[in-house]
């Protein structure tokens, strides 16, 4: 048999729509109990149980697509060569990870990286059948990539037919017009299931980002999160044309007793 091509993601951007989004985390293997909502206020106490804007609970991620400037964009990408450079490229791998980050190696992407780093980080060797059905391409290329490094890991992501297939489907189903320039970026921000800590976990990166300090150990997604939210808007988004849309991974109240 031929092996795969390594260009066969068809280029599209995923459309940050929470129905797309769930459609295609439940076409790779994730739950009928998982899905992803549209997140209406990015001030904590509007998102509050009881409040007409609350999520189900847990929150188990945020992800997050900005506009950011091409500056910026520019910066993340240098900052991983320099410290590729300087050897200290991220070299992960492994059950002591606190997260399961992938490197972003297919273009335009990275609204499905943000939705794969969602769903990764619910994995866990006591619950992992909770969330993703086993035997499914979710469960396959999860359980091969925590044993490799991000090379690797990449790499058998970009190589996977059947996943890419998936993703074709979804991501032809936006409304967006394809850009060789897209102006939005994709961002997850995940509670480790290792050691509580919000990470920010970003395919473009050296590696996921650990802010337990900045958010001065803060762990619980609706005030921790959301803050990491806001800084995100506030500071990295480009003025010239400020746009942001956020989405939660969250127990789905339909689904709840699917399997």
């Amino acid at each position: 048999m031929a092996e795969p091509s390594t260009d066969q993601y068809n280029g599209f951007p995923l459309e940050s729509d929470p129905e797309i989004f769930t459609d295609l985390l439940h076409a790779l293997g994730g739950r009928r109990s998982l899905e992803f909502r549209d997140v209406l206020s990015i001030n904590t106490e509007d998102l509050a149980p009881g409040s007409g804007m609350d999520l189900p609970q847990p929150v188990y991620a945020f992800v997050l697509v900005y506009t950011a400037t091409r500056e910026y964009e520019a910066g993340i990408r240098a900052a991983r060569q320099q410290a590729r450079d300087e050897g200290r490229g991220y070299a992960g791998k492994g059950d002591g990870e606190p997260v399961l980050w992938f490197e972003q190696t297919i273009r335009h992407a990275c609204g499905f990286f943000a939705l794969l780093h969602a769903v990764a980080n619910l994995r866990t060797p006591s619950a992992a059948d909770s969330f993703i059905e086993p035997g499914s391409l979710l469960d396959e290329l999860l359980r091969a990539a925590v044993l490799l490094g991000p090379t690797e890991r990449a790499a058998a992501l970009k190589r996977s037919s059947g996943i890419a297939r998936v993703y074709n489907r979804a991501a032809q189903r936006g409304s967006s017009p394809l850009e060789d320039d897209v102006p939005g970026h994709y961002v997850c921000f995940v509670p480790s299931p290792q050691d509580g800590h919000v990470y920010e976990l970003d395919g473009g990166k050296n590696g996921p980002v650990d802010h337990d300090e900045f958010l001065d150990g803060n762990r619980d997604m609706l005030s921790g999160g959301l803050q990491l939210v806001r800084d995100f808007v506030g500071s990295r988004i480009d003025k010239a044309n400020p746009y942001f849309h956020l989405m939660a991974l969250v127990p789905s109240v339909s689904g709840a007793t699917s399997s």
